[in-house]
């Protein structure tokens, strides 16, 4: 694919059409079949400084991935911490990484590129690309994956806060629906025992901890209860 093609759809990306997860997809799949040289492809992503492998293209992206995970360091770490692009021309005389080089070499991958994706403040990330021929990814390339790489942050971006925002306003739904509940529940308690506000909701709160289930479900039940009830004397 040309890589013109390949950042016209990475702006194209529609985020009410795809969730976090199909973005990571795309930017994968596309790297795979933009980036020349490119045998498999992953992202990582950090956050809180732990890693995990959020999309990949085969099994062995993800095995090199994890095996830096598991290590602590390597070229898809630091770029991503760093925000910068590291190249592994030869796994064989490559001397950073020389236990994870001599992994990558002995599952037939020879060259590597990982370019850092700032994402938010609180993640960040790394686009890899894995080549089976050593000096896979020329000057030229790097300039191309760079470019990628660029397009894909702005992309990947987007989609985190999106996701973000939209797991926000679903827990703010359900935070007012639970409020909407135990008001409900803290009624009936006042008007069967003529209390207070504040004593209903110690009673509620007493049933909770004694029957070990949570506030909302207990006036919930509570709720539906004296609902039931009145729906029968109707």
């Amino acid at each position: 694919m040309a890589p013109s093609e390949a950042f016209a759809r990475l702006g194209r990306i529609k985020l009410g059409d795809v969730d976090l997860s199909g973005v990571l997809h795309t930017i994968a799949d596309l790297a795979k079949r933009t980036i020349p040289g490119a045998g498999e492809v992953s992202v990582t992503l950090l956050r809180k400084d732990r890693p995990h492998t959020a999309s990949f293209t085969g099994e062995l992206a993800l095995s090199l991935d994890q095996s830096q995970y598991d290590s602590g360091h390597g070229p898809c770490l630091d770029a991503a911490v760093a925000a910068a692009t590291l190249s592994v021309p030869d796994m064989a005389t490559d001397t950073r990484w020389p236990a994870w080089t001599s992994r990558a070499s002995r599952q037939g991958v020879h060259s590597s590129l990982s370019i850092g994706l700032p994402v938010q403040e609180a993640v960040v990330g790394a686009l890899n690309v894995y080549a089976t021929a050593p000096h896979a990814f020329a000057d030229d390339t790097i300039v191309v994956a760079e470019t990628f790489a660029d397009y894909a942050a702005v992309a990947l971006s987007n989609a985190h806060l999106y996701d973000s925002t939209a797991t926000l306003a679903e827990q703010m739904r359900a935070a007012m629906a639970s409020r909407a509940v135990i008001d409900q529940a803290k009624g009936i308690v006042m008007g069967s025992r003529r209390c207070t506000a504040d004593e209903a909701f110690a009673v509620l709160t007493k049933i909770s901890q004694d029957t070990n289930r949570k506030l909302r479900d207990v006036a919930a039940a509570l709720v539906a209860q004296a609902t039931g009830h009145s729906r029968q004397r109707r």
